[in-house]
This record gives C-alpha cells, structure tokens and sequence, in this order.
C-alpha cells in the first residue's frame, strides 16, 4: 500500500481531487491540519530554500549599494 499525503488550501481543489479519488475507487482519510506547525524541509527543498535566501540577501545587499551584481549578459559571456 502507498500513502499520498496531499497538502490542499482550496475546497475548490478539494472537491475535485476528492471527486477524483472516488471515481478510482480509492479508500483516502481527510484531516483538517490548522496547525501552524510545518514538516521539516527535505533535502533539494533545503538547498532550493538556502539558494533562495542568499538570492534575496545579495538583492538586499545591492539595494543597499554594498554589492555590485553581475550583469546578465556578462554571466551569459561566462557560459
């Protein structure tokens, strides 16, 4: 047996994945989770997640004049 755990914020989206689960004949539990808090990052979410946020530290630091960003053509001449 495989569990799928879907996380949905829409009832919308809801409905029609529950419409689609009865239409296979497939046996699902719903749980409402308000809970705040979240699962821990797996390992490509933690790395796009860190990748993200030294992205928006170098915008911050360029915003503030104490970088200079690389320019996208000259990243393109570098490939």
């Amino acid at each position: 047996m495989t569990t799928l755990t879907v996380n949905i914020d829409d009832k919308k989206t809801e409905k029609a994945i529950k419409a689609v689960l009865d239409a296979f004949g497939l046996d699902y539990d719903l749980s409402q989770n308000n809970d705040t808090t979240k699962r821990p990052l797996n390992k490509s979410e933690q790395l796009i997640y860190d990748r993200l946020k030294k992205s928006a530290e170098e915008i911050r630091l360029y915003k503030e004049g104490k970088i200079k960003l690389q320019d996208a053509s000259e990243f393109l001449d570098e490939l």
